[in-house]
């Protein structure tokens, strides 16, 4: 080859764009993926650890390729965690810019390690709890938008989840996308940040965060389907719910959420007696299996406290750590909740928004009659009125 031939290639090379996925390092298979080293790989948060192709349950369909991924996160001690999730990409080739990402914030499946969603199977005892998303998210997919979930910090990873911490949840949905970003490079800076009901929650605390915390990423956007939100408020409320119905577990998960980010609170000892004795299930079984008669599916709200305990510190600590009511977001907001929810109330939800509009926070805000928690994933208008906020928001 002659010297002009040499250059030229050199320079028609260099011209080109780069390829679609970087090198990084293959995770190992199995439940050891999710160990990270002793010794945090990557370069600050949002740094990859590793990653390897994911198949099965878990996987979303009508997309090029599915891959778990292991990433560098900010815990809710402040300190550099390992937290695990996965990074779906639309088939075809990437828009001038790169494919639009959606990072998904799940809903309450449990704090265990089984619960978490990149672990889902058939047989997974959160099963219920994770599969309902999937129609609605492949839909994004398809649509051509690159779709990445968290598991959140301990969620599958060493450590314990702190449920419900906002700042902690906000980082891990973040630091995910970053994280995406770095395994495949077609993915662009043009973000929607989405979640149901604790991923509600965990998105409109992103959207407040992003600005500082990724300031890299373009956020277009925030769709929270019915956010957990007053939750300091709603508290209280437990001692007037004198018989078992399906409340108590998700409760006992709240308060060991308070518990893990805060110990030195002292959540225990506001316990009672029944409430405690099945307090340890909450770190070993999904929300399903803590709402089991043999576990606090017996227990009736009412029961979780002791009669005069102290719930002020614990209250506060809900108050400023996980509620979302008093953020300050300054991109656009999208809320949609159905009437009949009566795990997230829309009672609660109203003055959310009505909140945020005082503040001059930019949110929209549509209702559903007569659907149910669930239902704002998987009610067909609230996904589609979902999926064409996404659309405007992305032109």
């Amino acid at each position: 080859m002659s010297r002009l031939a040499l250059v030229l290639s050199l320079l028609l090379l260099a011209a080109l764009p780069p390829t679609a996925s970087a090198k990084v390092r293959k995770g190992p298979g199995g439940t050891a993926f999710y160990k990270p080293p002793s010794h945090l790989p990557g370069s600050g948060h949002g740094g990859l650890i590793w990653a390897r192709k994911l198949s099965g349950t878990a996987a979303l369909h009508g997309g090029s390729s599915n891959r778990l991924v292991l990433y560098r996160s900010t815990g809710v001690k402040g300190k550099a965690v390992a937290v695990s999730g996965t990074v779906s990409v639309p088939k075809g080739h990437a828009p001038k810019g790169g494919w639009p990402v959606i990072t998904w914030g799940h809903g309450t499946t449990g704090i265990a390690d089984a619960c978490a969603p990149s672990r889902d199977s058939a047989s997974s005892p959160a099963h219920t709890l994770i599969n309902y998303a999937y129609p609605l998210l492949q839909r994004w997919l398809k649509a051509g938008y690159a779709v990445v979930r968290t598991d959140y910090e301990g969620l599958g990873t060493p450590g314990d989840h702190p449920y419900l911490n906002g700042r902690s949840e906000a980082y891990s949905m973040l630091d995910a996308v970053r994280a995406a970003r770095k395994l495949d490079r077609s993915l662009g800076r043009r973000v929607i940040i989405a979640g149901h009901s604790q991923g509600g929650q965990a998105a409109l605390w992103a959207a407040s965060l992003a600005h500082k915390w990724t300031p890299e990423l373009n956020v277009r956007g925030t769709v929270a389907l019915a956010p957990v939100s007053h939750l300091a408020e709603q508290s209280p409320l437990l001692v007037n719910l004198k018989e078992p119905g399906g409340l108590s577990g998700l409760a006992a998960m709240i308060l060991r959420g308070v518990d893990i980010a805060a110990p030195k609170l002292g959540v225990p000892a506001v316990l009672g007696d029944r409430a405690a004795a099945f307090y340890p299930l909450t770190l070993t079984k999904c929300l399903r299996q803590l709402d089991a008669p043999d576990a606090y599916g017996s227990v009736a709200p009412a029961e979780l406290l002791r009669s005069g305990a102290d719930l002020t510190a614990v209250l506060a600590a809900l108050s400023t750590k996980d509620d979302p009511e008093d953020l300050t977001i300054h991109t656009n907001v999208r809320v949609q909740q159905g009437t009949a929810d009566s795990t997230v109330f829309k009672a609660f939800t109203d003055p959310l928004v009505e909140g945020y509009r005082r503040r001059g926070v930019p949110v929209s805000y549509k209702t559903y009659e007569g659907v149910d928690h669930g239902g704002a994933v998987k009610d067909a208008h609230s996904a589609t009125d979902a999926t064409s906020y996404i659309r405007s928001r992305l032109r």
